[in-house]
This record gives C-alpha cells, structure tokens and sequence, in this order.
C-alpha cells in the first residue's frame, strides 16, 4: 500500500494539464455562492465522448419523489444476453453535478468496463444535506438489481461506482449493501473519495492551494453537505472510512491524485480495507489533480490513469 509521507518525493504537475487548465482555467471555489459554483460546472467545455452509445434517460420512485437516472448500454456485442451493470453516482461536493455534467465519464466507463451504466441524480446539498444523498443512492442501487433483467443486466454483477462525492457515496452503498444482506455488490471504483473527512492528513496541508479543489472548498462543501451533522465525528453512512467493520467489502479499486487534498484520504481508506482483508488496489496518479478523469481523452496521464482503473473495473466484472 503507498507511503502516505511522500511529500518530499512528488513529481510536479503534468505540463500537458497545466496547458489545459492555463487554456481553460477551472477552479472549484465556493467564493461566489452555491449557484455560481453549480454554474461553473456546467459550463465547462466538454468534447463528444462515445456519441454512438445508446441512452435513456428514466424517472424512478425516490424516498422524497422521483429519481432522475440515465442509462447507457455498452455497444460492443459480447456474446451474452445480459451485462455486468455499474451504478454511478456522480462527483461535486454533493452540491452540484448532475446527469449532464457526467455524461463524458459514464460513456467512458461503459465502454471502457464494457458494462451497462446506470447514473443517478440524487438531491444535492444544501437544500437536500446528509442523507439525501444515501437514501437517494440506495434506492436507485435497489432499482438496479430489481429491475436488472428488464435492462439487460445481471444482477449477481453490480458494481458501484463515483468520482469523489460520489466515490464516498458508493463506498457508503457498499457497505450498506453489505449490512443489509444485499444487492451483491461484485467490485467497488472509487475515485479520489473523501471517507474520513480527517483533515489532518498530510495531504491537506501539503495540497491546501491545489488547483481544481483546494483545503477551503473542501470545508465549505463537507458544512453544506452534514447540515446538522458535527463534523468533528460524522457517521459512517457519511465518512465510510469510520465505520467500525470494514471486513466483507466488495474488492475495491481506489483512485487519487498526487495534486489533491483528498489523496491521503483514498489512500489511507485503500490501507484501512486491506487490514480488514478486503482485496483493494490504490493507485496515485501523482503529477495529476483532483477530477482528472474529466481530463481523459486530452491530457495522456489523465487517459492512462483513467484507463487503468476502468481495465480493473472491466476484469472485475468479466473475468
């Protein structure tokens, strides 16, 4: 498992994706607001990724109302009736993001893990804080394996999936799945998740002015997301990292990035689970910064780490 005191060690940032980001500047800051920060987000510049997947978009029943998700089926003909199935649960703080924002990354993972996708678009702080978020995830991971034959996919081969809020809310449906004596969940992808909400790990401070996400923006999203929660010690349905049993866990596959202050979150949940005997890789992209999986398919690092994840979460669910 990676040495979390490697501070002194770390290559600097890929020259490619300093071009990109000196080209387009993005930043996640919580400077201006809620709705200028959602804005920012979905007005990134994004280039066609798989236009030739098929998509539809469906509502389903919710705890507190509908649950918008989209479907993306692999075109690749495998042979089999039915496919391997990831639900995907995307990344912004849990106060942004939606099915838009991620439709690059879920076409990418349908083809690159040849599995059906199922993105969810569960109700985002501050509006809807901690367990909105959960509860919404949990009920579309239940639709999922209930409804599994109707979209072609097996159900004994779920995998969850989420790019950082969204890898700590699958890491929360894993363990959910676990304690409730199912849906089986084959194989867990998490990039750069926060699940110990610990912000004295090396990382935080060594990355406190990262670019993309820094220390304050991390702050300012985990207090919009915990609502009435004491940050000082959240629950494991919000920090999975905290949670008193991690034996039994699907095998996991845990992304982060050199240039980020949650890196030594992932890696230090990454050690956590392989105490427990839980088979994990971590992998830490080290010249790369926080979301960099939006970064694929232009920035080659970013292409290569990305690919090596999704080659995992494909021989997971095929082999």
């Amino acid at each position: 498992m990676p040495n979390l005191d490697t501070a002194d060690e770390k290559p600097e940032i890929d020259p490619i994706l300093l071009k990109v980001l000196d080209a387009v500047p993005f930043r996640l800051s919580t400077e201006d607001g809620i709705d200028a920060v959602r804005q920012r987000l979905r007005d990134l510049p994004r280039r066609p990724v798989h236009p030739e997947l098929r998509v539809e978009d469906r509502t389903i029943a919710g705890p507190a109302g509908s649950i918008g998700i989209r479907i993306y089926w692999p075109s690749t003909d495998s042979g089999h009736a039915s496919q391997p199935v990831v639900v995907f649960f995307h990344g912004g703080g849990f106060v942004m993001g939606d099915l838009d924002t991620h439709d690059g990354t879920c076409r990418l993972h349908a083809v690159g893990a040849d599995a059906i996708v199922v993105s969810v678009d569960y109700r985002l702080a501050p509006e809807h804080p901690y367990p909105a978020a959960i509860e919404d995830a949990w009920a579309a991971t239940l639709w999922v394996a209930e409804h599994a034959a109707e979209i072609g996919a097996v159900p004994a081969r779920i995998a969850v999936a989420g790019d950082s809020a969204g890898g700590t809310i699958a890491a929360v449906i894993a363990q959910r799945a676990r304690d409730s004596g199912g849906p089986p969940i084959a194989f867990q992808l998490l990039w750069y998740p926060s699940t110990l909400w610990d912000q004295s790990l090396p990382s935080f401070s060594e990355n406190a002015n990262a670019l993309i996400l820094d220390r304050k923006a991390v702050a300012d999203f985990s207090r919009w997301y915990a609502g009435e929660v004491d940050l000082s010690s959240p629950p494991p349905g919000m920090a999975p990292g905290r949670a008193d049993n991690l034996a039994d866990l699907p095998p996991a596959y845990i992304a982060v990035a050199g240039h980020d202050p949650l890196r030594d979150d992932g890696l230090r949940y990454a050690e956590l689970l392989a105490d427990a005997g839980v088979a994990v890789e971590a992998h830490n992209a080290e010249t790369l910064v926080h979301g960099y999986v939006g970064y694929a398919g232009v920035v080659p690092a970013a292409t290569a780490a990305t690919n090596r994840a999704l080659a995992a979460l494909r021989v997971a669910l095929h082999g």
